[in-house]
């Protein structure tokens, strides 16, 4: 059997299972590339509107306070009304957004178009998993969130590229127009397959026991248990490392071992790719039984020793290349099994609101990895940010092996 084959006595994907993944990873994607429109679209912007880079970076973090802040409120309306419902309503306001985007002439414009991006971005993270969870086979679970977040890299990696190459060809303006439609193309998708998506299971079941004087939906303080707090904490730790790596590893070797910016650059690229390889890949072996605690430690705390090894040894180029993208990719393999420790630690019919919480943890990271190694570039500290970052890898391992080990109890108490 080879390494990526499917496990013996699992049967290959349905068609419908593979429907339903290909719809969700659509509308997921679509929701990572609009993130990236305005900020591929910064360098045109900036001459047009005569600002600075700073000026328009506080617009996106505006959209993601908005984003980040709303999502556990739509996490309650998933469970509430529906995730289908409440997803095709998000893609849709983000959609307008965007198109809106096309005919801002003026800065100031720009806050009140994000802010309606921002509360339509709110709503894909709870709602995708909750479909997710009510549609597909348990089995083959891992496989489904995997690739929801590989689709979700991918809308971030076509995003510059399509938005800056049209908006050279054909102006600013149409950039985001292009953007929308797509959007809308995906939009009408959704609605035309929409009986394939179900809802999570606990939203009709409260309905029914509503009907007939039932328990009442958990509220969101029922559901703050131990595992389900760790896994905000988590999200946060293993955000602060794909942002601020994102952000900060080319200036972080240029300033630690003179390393080109250009070699800099394609060690991030090699560990994003590397990192896209092994979410799809650590989907599979999550599938295969093997407890996900030990993919997701043993995953970080590979990576965070690969790291080690980039922080403290100034290896040649090609091998510092390579050893960042093994740390990319032993970083993506563990992130299927992640979500499915969150799934673990979810009480039943709450799934909508416990991925809204804990996803909000990765907005909180993104909002302070920038000011923690920012500040540690900026006092010539370059040769404690990958450190740091191992030993986030670190902690986030021992959050996941804490929301392991108390998840299944909490989650059957809730129930």
């Amino acid at each position: 059997m080879s390494e990526f084959a499917i496990p013996a006595g699992q049967p290959a994907l349905p068609s419908r299972d593979l429907k339903v993944m290909a719809l969700v990873g659509a509308a997921h994607g679509c929701s990572h590339f609009f993130q990236l429109v305005l900020p591929s679209l910064f360098p045109w912007l900036k001459d047009v509107f005569q600002v600075s880079y700073t000026e328009l970076g506080l617009i996106t973090t505006c959209f993601y306070v908005i984003s980040g802040t709303l999502q556990t409120p739509a996490g309650f309306l998933v469970d509430r009304i529906g995730a289908r419902n409440v997803l095709m309503g998000g893609l849709g306001i983000f959609c307008v957004a965007i198109l809106l985007l096309s005919l801002v002439p003026a800065y100031w414009m720009l806050f009140p178009v994000m802010l309606l991006a921002g509360l339509g971005n709110c709503v894909f993270h709870p709602a995708d998993y909750s479909i997710l969870g009510a549609s597909i086979d348990s089995k083959r679970l891992g496989v489904a969130y995997g690739s929801h977040t590989f689709a979700g890299n991918l809308g971030w990696a076509l995003a510059p590229a399509l938005m800056g190459g049209v908006a050279a060809f054909a102006g600013w303006h149409a950039a985001p127009l292009v953007a929308g439609i797509i959007g809308l193309v995906i939009l009408a998708t959704l609605v035309l397959n929409r009986d394939l998506l179900r809802d999570d299971a606990g939203a009709g079941q409260r309905k029914a026991a509503g009907k007939t004087g039932g328990p009442a939906p958990l509220p969101l303080a029922a559901i703050l248990t131990l595992p389900v707090v760790m896994c905000f904490v988590y999200f946060m730790f293993t955000s602060i490392v794909a942002i601020g790596l994102q952000n900060f590893l080319p200036a972080t070797l240029q300033t630690l071992f003179g390393t080109p910016l250009a070699i800099g650059a394609t060690a991030l690229t090699g560990f994003l790719l590397a990192s896209a390889v092994g979410i799809m890949s650590g989907g599979w072996v999550a599938d295969r039984g093997i407890p996900v605690e030990v993919i997701v430690v043993g995953g970080l705390l590979s990576s965070g020793a690969l790291m080690l090894v980039a922080a403290l040894v100034h290896l040649p180029d090609s091998l510092l290349i390579a050893c960042i993208a093994g740390a990319g990719f032993l970083f993506g393999f563990t992130t299927p099994s992640r979500d499915l420790i969150v799934r673990g630690a979810t009480p039943k019919g709450a799934s909508g609101r416990v991925f809204g919480f804990v996803y909000s943890g990765l907005d909180a990271g993104s909002a302070l990895v920038p000011l923690i190694m920012g500040q540690l570039l900026d006092h010539g500290h370059a040769d404690k940010v990958l450190l740091f970052v191992a030993a986030i890898l670190a902690c986030g391992s021992v959050t996941a092996f804490t929301v392991r080990r108390k998840s299944q109890p909490t989650a059957a108490a809730a129930e």
